[in-house]
């Protein structure tokens, strides 16, 4: 069994289609077909169920598919330790970020890894913090960036507080409260809110804050991104909390009123990347955020 048979299984399972898969993979079809049907005999089972319409995985497939991917992350990983002492960085960056990052500038780090360090290659997707968390601690990012309420801590992973910071009031600028000043939770509770989904940290950050004060509010819309957050609140819809720095560094929600609040929600936003240590190319992210040398 080689390498670059697993390469193939994993680009067949991820595309679905063996003309993608052989593009990735930068081979003609009939290389990567040939290798995979090597393999299936090797194995003695079929790996894809094939018609002229899809291609799947079959049961010994899907068994099949988790170890290839480990091999490879480790081959990858060996590689990387590798070429890391003789003081080249590749390999792969994975990164996760809130939709609502601000305590680092994600792009710009980035860009100086990459001058730095041209081989990386660099995958980048957003979601909420308790998942990001868990794909961290299941390896399957590299590094991510969270916010969470500050009475919370990232578990399972490594970390790094960046920032600390409260939220503000975001108002549509025709609402009666747009300019008021020294408002309370007491003051908002009868609005209708737009907040983030039941559960994530981002929402627990608010309900929190509620709950502390002894109020309930009426969660009238639920979203998965502050600019559609934005624009429910332009529109008069409702009204939400963002962080404050989040808001500063984010122009295009221009034009919204953004009202102070003495008992605003506040929040904390981490780095973390893997145990039992990060890889090189993390390691060179880490540095280009600003933090201290971590230890392999």
């Amino acid at each position: 069994m080689e390498l670059q048979q697993l390469r193939y299984v994993v680009a067949v399972a991820e595309t679905s289609n063996f003309t993608r898969a052989a593009e990735r993979c930068h081979v003609v079809q009939s290389a990567l077909s040939h290798q995979i049907k090597r393999l299936e005999h090797e194995l003695g089972a079929p790996l894809f169920a094939r018609t002229s319409r899809q291609v799947r995985l079959t049961p010994a497939g899907e068994a099949f598919l988790p170890a290839a991917r480990q091999a490879l992350e480790a081959a990858e990983r060996a590689a990387a330790d590798a070429a890391a002492t003789v003081g080249e960085v590749r390999g792969r960056l994975s990164v996760g970020v809130i939709p609502t990052v601000a305590a680092v500038d994600v792009l710009a780090a980035l860009r100086e890894l990459r001058n730095r360090h041209p081989q990386v290659r660099v995958s980048l997707r957003t979601g909420p913090s308790d998942q990001l968390t868990s794909d961290v601690a299941g390896g399957r990012l590299d590094v991510a960036f969270l916010g969470l309420p500050s009475t919370a801590r990232p578990t399972g992973v490594c970390w790094h507080e960046l920032a600390r910071d409260r939220l503000v009031a975001v108002l549509a600028p025709d609402h009666p409260l747009a300019g008021a000043h020294d408002l309370g939770l007491a003051d908002l509770a009868a609005e209708p809110f737009v907040d983030f989904p039941y559960g994530s940290a981002g929402r627990a950050q608010t309900d929190q804050a509620f709950a502390r004060s002894g109020l309930g509010r009426d969660v009238a819309f639920e979203v998965t991104d502050a600019h559609l957050m934005a624009e429910v609140i332009r529109h008069g819809l409702a009204i939400g909390f963002l962080p404050s720095t989040y808001l500063r560094r984010a122009p295009e929600l221009g034009g919204l009123a953004v009202v102070t609040v003495t008992d605003a929600p506040s929040r904390v936003e981490h780095v973390v990347w893997g145990k039992p240590g990060p890889t090189p190319a993390t390691r060179a992210f880490l540095t280009a955020i600003g933090l201290p040398a971590v230890s392999p």
